[in-house]
């Protein structure tokens, strides 16, 4: 293991757009169904349902969190709807599999998502085993990232010493609470949508493009 990261026990994941590429554009299919839900809920045209869309996302971190605040919608009968597509745009990446596998210490998915979607989304890239636990939005109390509080619950859920984790993201401004409660950060700069928005340079630690190509970077002997 690379000396930067010999002290880390346990490694933590966002989901989308960070153990896939970005390029895989699987949130165009949830952009999507997240308009349509938005349409037929406040009965406005496509248009005014993206603008509300995104207007919740970047305040809220979620448009569910927005959407639950401002509308009091059902969080499960949402995800349900709005996760129901199709995968075959995610292809099983075995560098990642085998560099997961070699990987030591706990391995545990932090997503805004819920954890029926991410077991669909890692079975698709060849993970199904390979993580302890996904701890999801309903595991959050619906606070997502980054809001603190959905951090301290991963961090109490799992008693986590903050000091020997890591946390990979592909979303700058969700590293900002990881670094404040003390965890290594790595920030995937893959281009996905809103990825340096509320970035601050003080609470990156590392920038990677891929997780599959740093995590055998680390894992390989020096020269």
């Amino acid at each position: 293991m690379h000396p930067a990261f010999a002290h880390i026990r346990t490694w933590i994941f966002d989901l989308d757009n960070t153990l896939y590429p970005a390029s895989t554009d699987l949130f165009a299919l949830i952009d999507v169904r997240m308009g349509q839900y938005i349409q037929t809920l406040l009965g406005v045209d496509a248009a005014e349902a993206r603008r509300v869309q995104k207007a919740h996302f970047l305040k809220h971190g979620t448009t569910l969190s927005g959407l639950m605040r401002s509308h009091a919608i059902d969080p499960r009968e949402f995800l349900d709807y709005v996760h129901d597509i199709e995968m075959d745009r995610i292809a099983e990446d075995r560098r990642l599999v085998e560099a997961m596998a070699r990987l030591p210490g706990r391995k545990l998915i932090f997503t805004n998502g819920d954890a029926t979607y991410a077991a669909r989304v890692l079975a698709r890239i060849g993970l199904t085993d390979a993580f302890e636990a996904i701890h999801d939005i309903h595991a959050c109390a619906y606070q997502p990232k980054p809001d603190p509080q959905s951090y301290a619950s991963l961090l109490a859920t799992f008693d986590i010493d903050p000091t020997t984790a890591l946390f990979v993201e592909d979303m700058a401004r969700n590293l900002v609470p990881a670094k404040a409660l003390g965890l290594t950060t790595i920030w995937v700069d893959n281009g996905s949508e809103s990825a340096g928005h509320g970035a601050d340079p003080a609470t990156i630690d590392h920038v990677i493009a891929d997780v599959g190509e740093w995590l055998h970077a680390i894992q390989e002997p020096a020269a």
